[in-house]
């Protein structure tokens, strides 16, 4: 019902109050099909940030069906991967399928996605292939080349056929200081990656790393959210080490 309804123009975003009979998988399963957003209040002041200026940001669309693809050149990336998004996730022949459902983007509203990638000539995780053309730095593209491509499809409100945007990702582009938004996303994703245990990531990159990323991009916090993530953290840093029973 949820996903006949979005296709007459009317979306579902769901938020969750209190606690007891509370599933959030459920509720991000729903917003996803009714093309809104899922989010939870604890308190007054989740309240007045979900209600106030996030609201206006989920409740004008602005692109519907918003799909993004990154190709990387395989002379300068060996290995990559997607940190997060895997419940909103594409197979490769639904990029230009106009009639396959995505995301949309609200007025004002931005999105991130961020990729771990290794460079050609750096450790990777995948074995040497046994044909010459699959090879590491071998299966075409220029080494002194762009780093990727970034192709983006989008619908207007209410439209049936896609727009596309493509922009070349160079070296110039790589190598440019991150802006604060991207800086706190990275502190953001690290920190879940530390929760679950992700076995992808680095040994090395503790708490106190996570902790120093989220410092180093607080900027302006009007609603506490970033200070109150960096207390998340140190609570994070301070649990003795989990046993299995």
């Amino acid at each position: 019902m949820v996903a006949d309804q979005r296709k007459s123009g009317v979306y579902l975003s769901v938020y969750g109050f209190g606690r007891g009979n509370y599933n959030d998988a459920i509720m991000q399963t729903v917003a996803q099909n009714g093309n809104g957003v899922a989010a939870y209040v604890g308190d007054l002041r989740d309240a007045r940030r979900l209600f106030g200026p996030m609201f206006d940001k989920g409740a004008f669309p602005i692109a519907d069906d918003v799909k993004i693809q990154v190709e990387f050149n395989p002379a300068r990336v060996a290995e990559w991967r997607l940190i997060g998004y895997e419940t909103r996730l594409l197979n490769e022949a639904d990029f230009a399928n106009d009639r396959i459902d995505a995301g949309e983007v609200g007025s004002g509203a931005s999105v991130t996605a961020l990729y771990e990638i290794t460079p050609v000539g750096g450790p990777t995780q995948v074995p040497e292939r046994r044909y010459p053309d699959n090879r590491i730095g071998v299966g075409g593209g220029d080494p002194n080349g762009e780093i990727g491509f970034i192709q983006v499809r989008y619908k207007q409100p209410g439209g049936s056929r896609s727009d596309l945007i493509q922009q070349p990702l160079t070296s110039r582009a790589a190598g440019a200081q991150p802006p604060e938004a991207t800086r706190w996303a990275l502190a953001v994703a690290a920190f879940g990656q530390k929760l679950r245990n992700d076995p992808w990531m680095s040994a090395d990159y503790g708490w106190d790393q996570v902790l120093a990323q989220a410092q180093g991009a607080r900027g302006e916090d009007p609603w506490g959210d970033r200070a109150e993530f960096v207390q998340l953290v140190r609570a994070a840093r301070d649990l003795p080490e989990r046993r299995a029973p």
